[in-house]
């Protein structure tokens, strides 16, 4: 679909995911086993047929460089498709990228250059299943000159997001950031309209309206904080599209820029009937796939080695251990007697004999000794390791554990 130019925003840093930002961008984290975060939004847009993309990256984004060079070659150059990389590059300014429209404006270039008729703009840090051509469907036919993507929540969640006001028909009187008090739905006191970060724009109005949002000299070039507020000042036409199924419920989408967010959002893959299905195979999920030999499942002497209401990746070798509701990312090896229960093990951890872990996220290339445990003390836990708010144990990439 040519008319469409898409943009996906993925220079976060993701401080409030420490540790696991460290050494990495936000969307290159490591999620549900195999995929990095970003490969949901990238399979949204295949999936909806779009593949003229530019991943604008900014900070710590060598990992996901690799990623998206080794596994997103999806797109056939020879067609007009892409799917290519944009580093910050002060290409106006001797200023990195001060905030979403910050990040567009910087690149107006890319847009003059592919010419469309409308430009997409998508968080690449987010965990949802969207097909994108029925926000466009909804943006023509109300004639708009942009459209935000809203989810319903609870009033309570204001605090976390931005919230969207709306009219009885759809169109957008007004955006509040993170409020206290926030404004509902009309006829829904107890419901809020949260913003998806997705902004569908007509190309020629994004464009003025950048220009005059980098006239501003109060503006944080931010899309929810100044550019929507602009443009509904200016009696442009706002619009926000609804992301509700068939039957008008909400569906699944997960801003996992908080620790337990994220931790969360693992665990719901786990469900029996999981509301984010990474087994639907009219929408599949797709990733970079290193060549890892099949799972292999290991009894000794003490027992045989179990998998109970988990997800468990290539590569993985279990040997004796149990491992129940949990995650094994490839090329985890689980020694005799260990038990991992409500946890995310991500690529190449190893766990020692008799070692136990629980509620806990494990990042990359970390061995943990055997005997030792993690999650059943939290007084000894924090001293060593990260705690999120619920008390759930993280560990760094490649950390020393001491026995």
């Amino acid at each position: 679909m040519f008319e469409v130019l898409t943009f996906i925003l993925a220079g976060g840093r993701g401080e409030r995911l420490d540790p696991l930002t460290r050494d990495r961008t936000k969307p290159a984290v490591p999620f549900g086993g195999i995929y990095r975060i970003i490969d949901f939004t990238l399979s949204n847009c295949i999936n909806s047929g779009l593949r003229r993309i530019y991943v604008l990256t900014q900070y710590k984004s060598f990992s996901l460089q690799k990623h998206l060079l080794a596994g997103w070659d999806v797109c056939s150059n020879q067609l007009g498709e892409f799917i290519d990389i944009i580093p910050a590059q002060q290409r106006i300014s001797a200023d990195w990228y001060k905030g979403t429209a910050d990040a567009i404006y910087q690149n107006i270039y890319a847009i003059q250059d592919c010419d469309p008729e409308l430009v997409l703009i998508l968080s690449g840090d987010h965990i949802y299943k969207m097909d994108y051509q029925e926000m466009i469907r909804v943006h023509k036919e109300k004639g708009a000159d942009m459209t935000v993507a809203c989810v319903t929540m609870p009033k309570e969640e204001s605090p976390h997001f931005g919230i969207v006001e709306i009219d009885k028909n759809q169109y957008v009187l007004g955006f509040q950031e993170k409020p206290e008090k926030p404004k509902t739905l009309p006829k829904k006191p107890k419901q809020i309209y949260a913003s998806m970060g997705i902004y569908l724009f007509k190309r020629d109005v994004l464009l003025s309206e950048l220009e005059l949002d980098a006239q501003a000299s109060a503006s944080e070039r931010d899309f929810g904080k100044n550019v929507i507020p602009q443009m509904i000042r200016n009696k442009k036409k706002v619009c926000a599209y609804d992301f509700v199924d068939e039957n008008n419920k909400p569906k699944y989408w997960r801003d996992i820029g908080t620790r337990d967010a994220y931790y969360q959002a693992n665990m719901d893959l786990l469900e029996q009937n999981p509301e984010f299905n990474l087994f639907e195979r009219t929408w599949p999920m797709r990733t970079y796939h290193e060549q890892y030999p099949p799972i292999k499942i290991i009894s000794t002497p003490s027992g045989t080695g179990s998998l109970v209401d988990s997800m468990i990746a290539g590569g993985c070798v279990v040997e004796g251990g149990l491992i129940n509701h949990s995650i094994l990312s490839s090329n985890v090896k689980i020694h005799d007697k260990a038990e991992v229960k409500n946890s995310v093990i991500m690529e190449g951890v190893i766990v020692g004999k008799g070692a136990k872990i629980q509620n806990a996220i494990i990042d990359k290339e970390v061995t943990i000794p055997p005997g030792s445990s993690i999650g059943y003390d939290l007084d000894v836990d924090k001293e060593r390791f990260v705690l999120t708010a619920s008390g759930v144990v993280i560990v760094a990439k490649k950390s020393s554990i001491s026995t």
